[in-house]
């Protein structure tokens, strides 16, 4: 279906501020999935804060080209899907590689963060991260250790020098106590 020389130009605006409110984005070869698997991928894609959505591939070549973005050309031929991020990669990412090997014809071919180019290979690996949530809790762990073996250590000294304290009272105590009984009065 042809598009006015209008209508065209509000697509490439609208592209142009997805392109600047998402953290990034991932594109991908739909050629072979029914409606009804596109509508599962965009189902999966709304609670990451994404939206997976067709573009005409002329009319995102120019929205990158005025945002200044360059992508490998060969990228934007053939079908291509947009996820656009606009909360956290890595989720995105796992949801795309999770809908790729159910959706065999589904294809990941690259994608943007932080503007850093991302081949297909790099998407995988972002999509084998732990969420952010285990990321957060290994690093406190990591920070928390060395905090609850010092506090482990100064502990065993203070423990130790009680038991030493506690010892020699102990003794005094022991010597003491036969030093001060009442001597035998004299009969």
């Amino acid at each position: 279906m042809a598009i006015s020389r209008e209508q065209k130009t509000e697509l490439i605006e609208q592209y142009k501020e997805q392109l600047k409110e998402c953290q990034g984005f991932i594109l991908a070869d739909f050629r072979g999935l029914s409606v009804g698997q596109m509508g599962e991928i965009r189902d999966a894609m709304r609670p990451l804060g994404a939206r997976f959505q067709v573009i005409r591939n002329r009319l995102m070549v120019l929205a990158l080209e005025d945002a200044g973005i360059e992508l490998p050309r060969e990228w934007l031929d053939g079908p291509t899907a947009f996820s656009f991020c606009t909360d956290e990669i890595p989720p995105v990412a796992k949801a795309l590689v999770d809908s790729a090997k159910e959706f065999e014809t589904l294809q990941i071919k690259g994608g943007l963060m932080n503007e850093t180019v991302m081949e297909e290979a790099d998407v995988r690996a972002i999509a084998d991260l732990p969420s952010r949530e285990v990321l957060l809790g290994q690093v406190l762990g990591g920070i928390n250790a060395p905090a609850t073996q010092m506090a482990g250590v100064v502990a065993s000294g203070v423990r130790q020098v009680l038991n030493v304290l506690k010892a020699y009272a102990d003794k005094l105590e022991e010597s003491g106590g036969a030093e001060m009984e009442p001597a035998a009065e004299p009969a």
